[in-house]
């Protein structure tokens, strides 16, 4: 079974969003500026980075823009994404965002359930 392993909010003001979500959450923040991305800390990390706690999950932030979700997205983690887009178009869904590269991490893609909600798939590289 998946598991929903990260979230995304967009931004369409990146200090207003982070005051909001530092304040409100006490969510730690961390910008990426090279990424145009936010990291965000919903609880503490190990070493890896992977939450501290079960069942707990961190996530990230970006500029909302024409290409992005324009609301907030969970994040699916997948044993094969290239597998996975093929079972979202044969079952009705659709690939909103195509499959990207980011860093040395994983490969992340978004697509459009057969609801038209968006969620992002992410599979992560396997270290040899």
């Amino acid at each position: 079974m998946d598991k929903v392993v990260h979230f995304e909010i967009p931004f369409d003001d990146e200090e207003r969003a982070k005051t909001f979500y530092s304040t409100v959450f006490g969510w730690k923040l961390n910008s990426i500026p090279e990424m145009n991305y936010t990291i965000v800390h919903t609880v503490a990390v190990d070493d890896k980075m992977m939450p501290k706690e079960s069942g707990a999950i961190n996530g990230g932030m970006y500029k909302r823009d024409e290409q992005s979700a324009p609301y907030p997205v969970i994040v699916i983690n997948v044993t094969n994404l290239d597998e996975a887009l093929k079972q979202v178009t044969d079952n009705g869904g659709e690939i909103f965002r195509g499959k990207m590269k980011v860093g040395e991490m994983g490969w992340y893609a978004q697509v459009k359930d057969t609801e038209g909600n968006i969620i992002g798939m992410w599979e992560t590289v396997k270290v040899i």
